[in-house]
């Protein structure tokens, strides 16, 4: 990856050096109701016919929301239309036990004791990025995410409602941080999340014009609102399954904690850590689709 990092990012030479060990082997508060290494693909989108389920109803007002398809579904129809069986870099999510872990509302300032253990453990995940007090307040954090491999994607400047915006508003919280992100790293995220997972077929086409697909989970620890860490591991480890997306927020005491055991259960239980990407992979996400496990 040719990022570029105007704001800079010491790093030590320990964690270069496995950093570049990672990228050399092919590495790279919501919660409520509802529910890549990112940047934009040179390679054309495979289409994903026919994949969506049952037209749902929005989790906000009287709005609509259609055409909901799961990462497993896109990636299964992708792989068939292309006769392509494994997937990105080593990873292969058709025949392997996958789980994407995400984390929303970073950075923040305990994110770097997040990436230390993600290194350690060889964790690569997808980040949820806020703008205002995080990307803007901790830019160095984001250059990190992206060196050590991690997927970054856009959360919304301040966090509110979609569905509850005009256009106008709507624009106002995803263009200035896409904006500031490409600034940072020179990456354009191509995935967000609604904050509290509220979209709408109104948003949906708002996202498509922006070009970024939305995408929800399946498991919420719910850690904004508890700091026990052993609540927030047996929350996550009740609801992980295969091709499963889960949601926690490092900002919240309780949850840093929590990661080393619920990467090592899951690990026992035979599930490979992947970033919603590589999930979805060979499918590429669409911009304005909902995808949600």
């Amino acid at each position: 990856m040719n990022a570029r990092t105007p704001y800079g990012s010491p790093s030590t030479p320990e964690r270069n050096g496995r950093a570049r060990t990672r990228r050399a082997a092919g590495r790279i508060p919501d919660g409520g109701p509802i529910p890549g290494r990112h940047q934009r693909r040179s390679r054309a989108a495979l289409p994903v016919a026919a994949l969506t389920l049952a037209a749902v109803a929005a989790t906000a007002g009287c709005s609509t929301l259609t055409d909901v398809t799961s990462p497993a579904d896109a990636r299964e129809a992708a792989a068939a239309e292309s006769g392509t069986v494994l997937v990105a870099d080593t990873v292969n999510c058709v025949t392997d036990q996958c789980v994407a872990l995400t984390f929303d509302g970073g950075p923040s300032e305990p994110t770097p004791d997040l990436l230390d253990l993600l290194l350690e453990e060889d964790v690569p995940v997808t980040f949820f990025l806020e703008g205002d007090g995080h990307v803007d307040t901790y830019p160095e954090t984001v250059v990190r995410m992206v060196e050590e491999g991690h997927e970054i994607a856009n959360h919304t400047w301040n966090h509110p409602v979609l569905t509850d915006l005009t256009e106008a508003e709507i624009r106002a919280e995803i263009e200035p941080l896409q904006e500031l992100i490409e600034e940072i790293t020179g990456i354009t995220p191509d995935l967000m999340r609604p904050p509290q997972g509220r979209t709408s077929d109104e948003v949906s086409e708002i996202m498509r014009d922006l070009g970024l697909a939305q995408i929800l989970w399946s498991v919420t620890a719910k850690d904004y609102e508890t700091t026990d860490t052993e609540l927030i591991v047996e929350r996550v480890l009740d609801g992980a399954e295969r091709d499963g997306v889960i949601l926690l927020h490092e900002r919240y005491a309780g949850t840093i904690p929590a990661v080393p055991e619920i990467i090592t259960e899951l690990r026992a239980r035979g599930y490979t850590f992947v970033t919603v990407s590589q999930l979805m992979a060979p499918a590429v996400p669409e911009p304005g689709a909902v995808y949600r496990p």
